[in-house]
């Protein structure tokens, strides 16, 4: 095997564990609040969420295309339709970039994950791509004008109108239904609650699995596996299968910390808030797939949560957790890229094959570590809707944080 081809057995495998962080990362998009109004179990509103995740994976590639052409800058199309590498860029070069870019976005998942922030896995992607394009070219490495049209901008407005959007929504479902009995009124937004949840999940899978595979795709074109102009039409299977089932083991494994701050720790939700809140996020995620914009299905199901929250009269937001999410969003393009940045320096530094090996075992080991830090105070199926430590304004459960600290001896 030459060491381009060992590259990109390596880029492959890391992308696919980029998808796979994706989708526990983001099951609290469409789950979260259907757990936590007790309309879905935990472990069936994972499973369902998975189905339909692998699912919507095949239903577009209009984002794929996107993520091939409107971030990184290393690669012109001809006139037949063909691409080439830009001067001074070399097949290596361009999959070291990729990779490393990979690497920054899912250090920058488990990091967010660690601390049960709902941060966007899109912008940690292009975050990590664009800090080591930067760090490989220069400024002109990057494709700006794409970025801000496809990702910056959508990414400050999205989460605005799915607040709004879900504000109206929950002031007029409570408006409707306001002679409704409270019991009859729970009971029967919960059956609408899956439906709404389960049309997230596919939302989801259109729009998030699709960004693995145009990075897959960017990888193949850069090798010459691939032509630019084939993406629009479709992808190989084999791309859009192993993505899809990714996303989808991801998503059936739970983010159980993610899920606990979003169920729990912005709004204590009722069924009829959850409800607008997941129809306003599937209905904006599904519009923005269909136009190709990588929007983050983080903010949007925050903002629709925070909204939810906003349309219900005396309804309780905190917003200390939503102000942690806010600085979350606002470093994860910059943190991401920084590592991202830092990943290729030493794989360029090492050279290309030892490099790209040693930056792969780092990435291993600060997964490994973060997931050890993570099982010490564990979030899951069981205690994911234990009440919120108001205290703390913490995603450990009250009763685990107490246990812990009874352990803790008294100097």
């Amino acid at each position: 095997m030459t060491g381009e081809m060992l590259i990109l057995v390596l880029l492959v495998i890391t992308a696919l564990g980029f998808d796979f962080t994706n989708g526990f990362h983001d099951t609290g998009n469409a789950m979260a609040t259907s757990i936590a109004t007790g309309a879905l179990k935990p472990k069936v509103a994972v499973g369902l969420s998975a189905i339909l995740n692998l699912v919507g994976a095949f239903l577009s590639v209009e984002v794929a295309a996107t993520i091939t052409k409107d971030v990184l800058n290393i690669q012109q199309t001809s006139g037949d339709g063909s691409g080439e590498l830009i001067g001074g860029i070399t097949p290596t070069t361009g999959l070291l970039i990729i990779f490393a870019g990979l690497i920054g976005g899912i250090l920058w998942n488990l990091f967010t994950w660690l601390f049960g922030l709902p941060s966007s896995s899109s912008h940690a992607l292009f975050g990590g791509l664009i800090g080591s394009g930067i760090a490989a070219i220069g400024i002109s490495g990057i494709n700006w004008h794409g970025v801000f049209a496809k990702i910056i901008v959508p990414g400050l407005l999205a989460p605005v109108i799915a607040c709004l959007v879900a504000t109206c929504g929950t002031w007029m479902v409570f408006a409707i239904t306001k002679r409704i009995a409270e019991s009859r009124k729970e009971e029967g937004f919960r059956y609408g609650q899956i439906a709404s949840a389960s049309l997230v999940s596919l939302a989801h899978g259109t729009g998030d699995a699709q960004k693995t595979m145009g990075v897959i795709a960017m990888a193949l074109i850069v090798t010459g596996h691939l032509e630019s102009s084939s993406v629009e039409h479709g992808l190989p299977f084999w791309i859009v299968f192993s993505c899809a089932g990714m996303i989808a083991l991801g998503t059936y494994l739970g983010g159980w910390r993610i899920i606990r701050t979003l169920g729990k720790g912005l709004v204590e939700i009722s069924s009829p808030q959850g409800m607008a809140a997941e129809a306003s996020s599937a209905a904006i995620i599904l519009t923005s797939s269909a136009a190709g914009m990588a929007l983050s299905t983080t903010q949007v199901a925050t903002g629709s949560i925070l909204g939810s929250g906003v349309g219900k009269k005396g309804a309780q937001v905190r917003w200390a957790v939503a102000g942690r999410m806010a600085v979350a969003w606002v470093t994860t393009l910059p943190a991401a890229g920084a590592v991202g940045a830092i990943c290729y320096l030493i794989a360029n530094l090492l050279g290309n094959v030892t490099g790209a090996i040693v930056i792969f075992a780092l990435l291993i080991a600060a997964s490994a570590y973060m997931y050890w830090r993570a099982q010490q105070n564990k979030v899951d199926s069981s205690n994911v809707n234990a009440d919120w430590d108001e205290s703390t304004n913490s995603i450990i459960p009250a009763d685990t944080a107490a246990a812990d600290a009874a352990k803790t001896p008294i100097a």
